[in-house]
């Protein structure tokens, strides 16, 4: 008798179609801001009322980011059996949030006095026009560490939740956390219910993304449209400056951070490369939180750590705001002729090290910070601040995107510190990188 031995075929690999060149979201969003910069400097008229465009898109964004955080939080810290670990991960991220903030505010001073942006140009204070300036320095008055810390308690629930502050809502949605864990076995429903809520805001986020490069396109051709390239060669010095600066912390110091932690810094900016785009068209780096949050947990990162390091980041590790801060303040000094010891220079960096903690919390917050800052410092003009109104659109893009790139890599960082990064989905996400949904 013969016994047969054959074996069937193993099936083959089911091999997915690649992605033609222009479906892929950052082209789309690089295609947008290019034609944004050629439509705001050729047809500036027509580029500055493109803004809304750009006006809504950040809407759409920001309407979903409260409720996003709120439910990440939420379920990430009612769902953990060891409580005491959200204490850890909070501890070590405003250990990590005070390091890097220190040395991307000294970064920033040592690099301005080497290359000396203003030196130079000798305004006089007194003849500049401050009525352009006068909400920023009204605003600043309430900016104090009082008034901050005040600030981060809502006064109602609902209010956190309809101005979008992001650090009122984690402050909620910490103590609800809480609340809900001790419910116990009575929770585990509304858990269920705020998991799928959170799915459900993700998805949001992902149809939101196809009008991305519409909204690029309109925040970049209103900007280019309203200020024009003649701003960037006017202030040519002060903008490379301020770009160098930013190059060397994230390559050097994000760069040394990434290479400690066991990832290479490279393969992450090609990671979140979207992400970087968007917040290059829109000048906010809100604009990329919901996308950024949901790819770090696809890395490998648990949610929970995603939803505290994420949200607090944005409030306490701005590391391109405190970059931004140092250079235009010793930039209106020097353009001012105002002489600064290294002992105001000092101060001027500790002063920074507090109020930069509070850019986050109103709109246009690093110039109202810069602007409370400078009222605190003697030596600086306040009415300095006229100086670099018109290029500080153009400054504040590139301290958004440093700032989206600083709080992905604080998240790995505390993850990886916390035991709670997947190591092997991290290197096999990273490797593969980042798809388009």
């Amino acid at each position: 008798m013969t016994i047969s031995t054959s074996v069937s075929a193993a099936p083959e690999p089911v091999v997915q179609p690649r992605k033609r060149w222009y479906r892929h979201l950052y082209v789309q969003v690089l295609i947008a801001v290019i034609i944004g910069i050629l439509l705001g400097h050729f047809y500036p008229s027509v580029g500055t009322a493109m803004k809304p465009l750009g006006d809504n898109f950040l809407k759409l964004i920001k309407l979903m980011v409260a409720p996003l955080i709120f439910c990440t939080v939420v379920h990430g810290i009612a769902s953990m059996s060891d409580i005491k670990a959200v204490g850890r991960v909070g501890v070590k991220s405003l250990i990590y949030f005070e390091v890097m903030t220190t040395l991307a505010l000294a970064i920033g001073l040592i690099a301005v006095n080497l290359m000396k942006p203003g030196t130079g140009m000798h305004i006089d204070p007194s003849t500049l026009d401050v009525s352009s300036i006068a909400a920023y320095t009204k605003a600043a008055h309430d900016q104090t560490v009082t008034g901050f810390l005040s600030h981060i308690i809502p006064s109602t629930v609902f209010g956190a939740f309809a101005e979008g502050d992001i650090l009122q809502v984690l402050f909620i949605s910490i103590i609800f956390a809480f609340g809900l864990q001790m419910l116990g076995e009575r929770g585990k429903p509304l858990l269920s219910v705020i998991d799928a809520g959170a799915n459900t805001f993700f998805n949001m986020v992902r149809i939101v993304m196809y009008v991305s490069p519409i909204g690029a396109f309109g925040a970049i051709a209103f900007t280019i449209g309203k200020y024009g390239v003649t701003s960037l060669a006017s202030y040519g010095q002060l903008l490379f400056t301020y770009y160098t600066t930013g190059v060397i912390f994230v390559v050097v110091v994000l760069g040394l951070v990434c290479r400690l932690a066991g990832f290479s810094l490279f393969a992450f900016l090609r990671y979140i490369r979207e992400e970087l785009l968007i917040v290059l068209g829109t000048s906010s780096s809100e604009s990329a939180l919901p996308r950024l949050m949901l790819k770090l947990e696809r890395l490998g990162c648990e949610k929970s750590v995603v939803g505290l390091v994420v949200p607090a980041g944005y409030s306490f590790n701005l590391d391109g705001s405190c970059i931004n801060m140092t250079v235009l303040a010793m930039f209106i000094a020097q353009a001012t002729d105002s002489a600064l010891s290294l002992g105001h220079q000092i101060t001027l960096l500790v002063v920074l090290l507090l109020t930069s903690k509070g850019a986050a919390s109103v709109s246009g917050g690093a110039f109202i910070v810069l602007a409370a800052t400078l009222s605190s410092v003697p030596g600086i003009p306040v009415a300095g601040l006229v100086l670099v109104l018109g290029v500080y659109r153009f400054i504040s893009e590139g301290g958004a995107i440093i700032n989206v790139i600083g709080n992905g890599i604080a998240t790995i960082v505390v993850a990886k510190w916390e035991k709670a990064l997947d190591k092997d989905v991290f290197r096999t996400q990273l490797a593969q990188g980042p798809g388009d949904d």
